[in-house]
């Protein structure tokens, strides 16, 4: 079966049992850090995957990685995630759950990527434009990234404003290598 099919099922059902008890938004955090533990401890995946680690050890791994406390429905999810044994995908159901949360709330996530770092007024600023264009939440984190050389790059949703030095001087050396 497709992971994304498994992963969006599960997703659904955390969700759906989330909003039952009102604590989508305590879930989605809970999501959300767990998802960061797997993109910044490689390892995590890896021991999660171990078929030679019992599913107690798991279990206190994947409470561990979704935060200090977490709620009766995360607990009960991961429970049942590792007895059904998906827990090869729970990086995806994750992801989906994040993505269902914010579809539902009408929640952007938008970044902003500089040369330096940029003041709140501007950071502010930015963060308005973004929520005018999409008529909703927006989720904004900005980033530090020298080799832009100068200028900024303003993702959300779909679009990429890119108006970063280092692009530019790209397309000018690709106009000079034609």
């Amino acid at each position: 079966m497709d992971i994304g099919v498994i992963s969006v099922r599960y997703a659904r059902a955390l969700l759906k049992g989330a909003i039952a008890e009102r604590i989508e938004s305590k879930v989605y955090q809970e999501m959300q850090i767990l998802l960061n533990s797997f993109l910044t401890i490689s390892e995590l995946r890896f021991t999660i995957d171990n078929p030679m680690l019992s599913k107690d050890k798991k279990r206190d791994l994947l409470v561990a990685a979704c935060g200090e406390s977490i709620s009766p429905i995360t607990h009960k999810f991961l429970d049942l995630v590792l007895r059904e044994g998906r827990e090869n995908v729970l990086q995806f159901i994750a992801v989906s759950y994040i993505t269902l949360y914010r579809k539902q709330k009408n929640i952007t996530s938008g970044k902003l990527i500089t040369a330096t770092v940029v003041t709140p007024a501007i950071e502010q600023k930015l963060q308005q434009m973004v929520k005018n264009r999409t008529q909703g939440v927006v989720e904004f984190k900005t980033e530090v990234d020298p080799d832009l050389i100068g200028g900024f790059v303003l993702e959300y949703d779909t679009y990429r404003m890119d108006a970063s030095v280092k692009s530019e001087l790209n397309t000018i050396l690709t106009q000079l290598r034609k």
